[in-house]
């Protein structure tokens, strides 16, 4: 007996949503990209792909201001770890990255990985509500997402670079849905400037600590970046 029509059509949308979303989870979401940096050494490149939610100072005392918790936030609430001896004022820069970003990360500069600090969690807390999961991730428009729970609480691996003239900190934060981060890199490795350094899976986020006020902010909340390739700040001097 032929099926009706209504019921081939429903059949043919069903299989082709479950098609996509295969697509999305099991080819596009592990892709590849190549990347070539820019070779200006001034430069800092974005750690990974996706949308910057913040920008923030970082004052000398070590903390920077969430407005969603009305008080400072010690960076070391959100690095879980401390680089001690180094003043800890600079930038902190935020970005979220969805589903649908490439989820290799970078290094922002060419330099010596002096300490990677993995903290585990009793459970990840999901980053983000459902309208903000669609206004980033399908409107391509930033939500601020400092102080929000999970920035604080969920699993994370914070990874310290430096070379002679600046200071850098990865703070790789899982979402609920994370499985793993797989990590390329190691203590004492020497790396370039856009080298892959690790892949974390579904959708996460990455804040990028600057120890240096000596700088030239050069990206701005709500662009798009990309990994080993958008250049977020430039050093001075």
């Amino acid at each position: 007996m032929a099926l009706p029509r209504w019921l081939k059509i429903a059949l043919g949308v069903g299989a082709g949503i479950a098609g996509a979303n295969w697509f999305l989870r099991r080819v596009w979401f592990y892709r590849d990209p190549q990347r070539t940096p820019p070779t200006d050494p001034d430069l800092i490149l974005a750690p990974c792909d996706g949308k910057v939610v913040y920008i923030r100072p970082v004052s000398a005392e070590g903390t920077v201001f969430a407005e969603k918790l009305g008080r400072p936030i010690p960076i070391t609430e959100i690095t879980r770890a401390d680089w001690e001896g180094v003043s800890p004022e600079g930038w902190l820069i935020g970005i979220y990255m969805s589903p649908l970003d490439v989820h290799y990360n970078y290094a922002p500069i060419a330099g010596v990985v002096r300490k990677i600090v993995y903290t585990p969690a009793k459970a990840n807390l999901p980053m983000v509500d459902l309208w903000e999961y669609v206004s980033m991730a399908w409107l391509r428009r930033a939500v601020d997402l400092l102080g929000k729970r999970y920035h604080l609480e969920n699993e994370r691996q914070t990874v310290f670079l430096e070379n002679e003239r600046v200071r850098v900190v990865m703070v790789e934060i899982a979402d609920k849905f994370v499985n793993k981060i797989t990590t390329y890199i190691r203590e004492g490795e020497q790396v370039r400037a856009g080298q892959k350094v690790s892949f974390i899976e579904r959708g996460s986020q990455v804040d990028l600590l600057i120890f240096s006020r000596a700088v030239e902010i050069l990206t701005h909340t709500g662009a798009q970046v990309y990994g080993g390739l958008t250049p977020v700040a430039r050093l001075k001097g």
